[in-house]
C-alpha cells in the first residue's frame, strides 16, 4: 500500500503536469506537420498518468531512463519546456545541445538519463544506474521505462535476472499501450500478461491500470519503498493507451475507431479533472487559470525554440569522448 498520502495538492499537481504534457505533445505534432520538427517524433498523448503518478512518489535525486517516446518524461523530471522544444527543433539551446532531437533528450542536472532510440537498449542501462546508486551507498532509485515491444529483447531477461540477483534499486516499468510499433501484443506472444515475465525471476511483478493516476501512484510507491529499503527491483506492467500512432508517420490502421473512443472515455486528464471537481478541490476559475498558464508556457517554448541558434559546425566533434583533446577524432 502507498505510504505517500494523496492530498488535494497531489491531485492539483497531477492535473497541471498532465495538461502540460498533453499540450506540449499536441503542439509538437502540429509543428511536425509544419516541418519545423524533423526526423522521428513519437507522441505520448493518452499515457500521461504513467509518468504523473510516478513523479508524486519520486525524489529529485532519483533517476529516470526511457525509450524514444520521451518528451513527457523529460518535462516531468524537471527539464524545461524551452529546452525540450529547442531540442526537437535541433537548436543549440536544447537539452542535448541540438544533437539528440526527439528521441534522445537528456539532462544530467535533472537525472534524466534519456531518451534511447535502440529498442530495449535502455533496460540494461537502467540497471547499471541502479547498481551505481547501490555501490555509492545511497538510497536513490532508478525508474526504467520500456514499451511492450522491448520486453521481447534478450537484454530484458538478462537484466531482470541480474537486477534480482544483486537486489538493485530499480523499478522496471513496461508501458504497455497494446501495439508496440504497430503489432498487437496478442500477435507477438502466447502470454499477453506481460507482468508475468518478471515472476520467472521471483521478482515482485504486477499489472497496473496505467490510465488511472491513483493506481500508478500506489503501485509505484510500493515499488519505490521496496527499492529504497534494499529489497531489490519490481516489474510493473502499466496498461495504458496512446491516442496517436506509434510515430507521426503511423496512420494506426491496425485498431478500430470504436476501440480508440473507448479509451478516450478513460482519458486520465478528464478523469482527474472530474475527481478534482467532485472533491471540490478547485473551481472552474482555477482550471481556466491553469489552462492559460500552460498555454503561455507552450507559446513561450515555441518562441524560444524558433529564435534559438543552430549548433556551430564544430559542435559535431564535441561530446563524443570524455577527453576534450582526444587525438584521433579528426583523423
Amino acid at each position: 500500500m502507498s505510504s505517500t498520502p494523496i492530498k488535494k495538492e497531489t491531485y492539483l499537481e497531477w492535473y497541471k503536469s498532465m495538461l502540460l504534457m498533453r499540450k506540449f505533445e499536441e503542439k509538437a505534432g502540429q509543428l511536425y506537420g509544419q516541418q519545423k520538427i524533423r526526423g522521428f517524433c513519437h507522441l505520448y498523448i493518452g499515457q500521461e498518468a504513467v509518468v504523473a503518478g510516478a513523479m508524486s512518489v519520486l525524489r529529485p535525486e532519483d533517476s529516470m531512463i526511457t525509450a524514444y517516446r520521451c518528451h513527457a518524461h523529460a518535462i516531468a523530471k524537471g527539464v524545461s519546456a524551452d529546452a525540450v522544444m529547442a531540442e526537437l527543433f535541433g537548436k543549440a539551446t536544447g537539452c542535448s545541445k541540438g544533437k539528440g532531437g526527439s528521441m534522445h533528450l537528456f539532462s544530467k542536472e535533472h537525472k534524466f538519463m534519456g531518451g534511447h532510440g535502440i529498442v530495449g537498449g535502455q533496460i540494461a542501462l537502467g540497471a547499471g544506474i541502479a547498481f551505481a546508486e547501490k555501490y555509492n551507498g545511497v538510497d536513490n532509485v532508478n525508474v526504467c521505462y520500456m514499451g511492450d515491444g522491448a520486453v521481447r529483447q534478450g537484454a530484458f531477461n538478462e537484466t531482470l535476472n541480474m537486477a534480482m540477483l544483486w537486489k538493485l534499486p530499480v523499478i522496471f516499468v513496461c508501458e504497455n499501450n497494446g501495439y508496440a510499433m504497430g503489432t498487437s501484443v496478442g500477435r507477438t506472444t502466447n502470454m499477453s500478461d506481460i507482468y508475468k515475465m518478471g515472476l520467472g525471476f521471483d521478482m515482485p511483478s504486477a499489472p497496473v491500470d496505467g490510465m488511472d493516476v491513483v493506481a500508478v501512484h500506489n503501485a509505484m510507491d510500493e515499488a519505490v519503498q521496496r527499492a529504497r529499503s534494499g529489497e531489490g527491483p519490481t516489474f510493473l506492467e502499466m496498461r495504458t493507451y496512446r491516442y496517436k500512432g506509434h510515430s507521426m508517420s503511423d496512420p494506426a490502421k491496425y485498431r478500430t475507431k470504436e476501440e480508440l473512443e473507448e479509451y478516450k472515455g478513460r482519458d486520465p486528464l478528464i478523469v482527474t479533472k472530474a475527481t478534482i471537481a467532485e472533491k471540490k478541490y478547485a473551481n472552474e476559475e482555477w482550471f481556466a487559470e491553469v489552462e492559460a498558464e500552460v498555454k503561455k508556457t507552450i507559446d513561450a517554448c515555441v518562441k524560444f525554440a524558433e529564435e534559438s541558434p543552430y549548433p556551430e559546425v564544430g559542435e559535431l566533434y564535441k561530446d563524443v569522448y570524455v577527453q576534450d583533446d582526444y587525438p584521433y577524432i579528426l583523423d
